[in-house]
């Protein structure tokens, strides 16, 4: 991986707590390593869904590791509820209008617009009208798209893929959820891969690109 994806400042507007780290992790660890700058929003904590025997608030703990394991140290926790965000969906718009004024992104990363999970749609949606003078990539959830429309493909290393590997791992209330395994996050890095050419990749959906001169 020679060349350098070419991002400065990248905001990630993710749904809830392990989002970005499941639909763009190894991306965001080169990102990282490459010297972007990385802002990565989760606009609701999942107090809700938390297992019986967690704290309610475990996940706002267990973002910042899971983002330490990818090397990104700004990471924000929002407080919108979970499965709410169509009911909030202006004042979702407003925050992420607010980011985009305060980080200047010339790279936006949100879930996919095929996402069928209600506040994911609302995220991407909104992501196109807050962020439309960036380069927008939707990351893919494969367990939550009936289609995929995702012809961008990311080279990613042994290194990268095992951050995100380590990354997923610091949610350990969400250890039950079997997308979030090694053996999952390995096999669909090795068919994007396949897909694409290289040995490990992501994928993204292309939402709006922007090229300087």
């Amino acid at each position: 991986m020679a060349k350098q994806l070419g991002f400065q400042r990248v905001l990630v507007l993710a749904p809830h707590t392990d989002d970005a780290e499941l639909g763009a992790g190894a991306t965001l660890a080169r990102l990282q390593q490459e010297g972007a700058a990385i802002t990565s929003v989760a606009f609701s904590d999942c107090r809700e869904s938390v297992p019986a025997g967690f704290d309610p608030l475990v996940l706002r703990q267990e973002i910042v590791a899971a983002h330490t394991q990818l090397g990104i140290k700004d990471v924000r926790v929002l407080d919108f509820n979970v499965r709410y965000f169509p009911r909030d969906r202006q004042e979702i718009l407003e925050a992420m209008v607010a980011l985009v004024k305060e980080l200047q992104p010339d790279l936006v990363l949100c879930p996919m617009r095929s996402d069928i999970h209600q506040d994911h749609q609302v995220i991407a949606q909104e992501a196109i009208r807050a962020g439309k003078k960036s380069t927008i990539w939707g990351f893919e959830l494969p367990w939550n798209n009936l289609t995929l429309d995702n012809p961008l493909f990311v080279e990613v290393s042994e290194d990268q893929l095992m951050a995100k590997v380590r990354a997923l791992a610091a949610y350990e209330s969400q250890g039950f959820r079997s997308y979030s395994n090694e053996a999952t996050l390995r096999s669909l890095a090795h068919v994007r891969g396949i897909q694409s050419g290289y040995a490990l990749a992501e994928s993204f959906e292309v939402i709006r690109w922007k090229v300087s001169l």
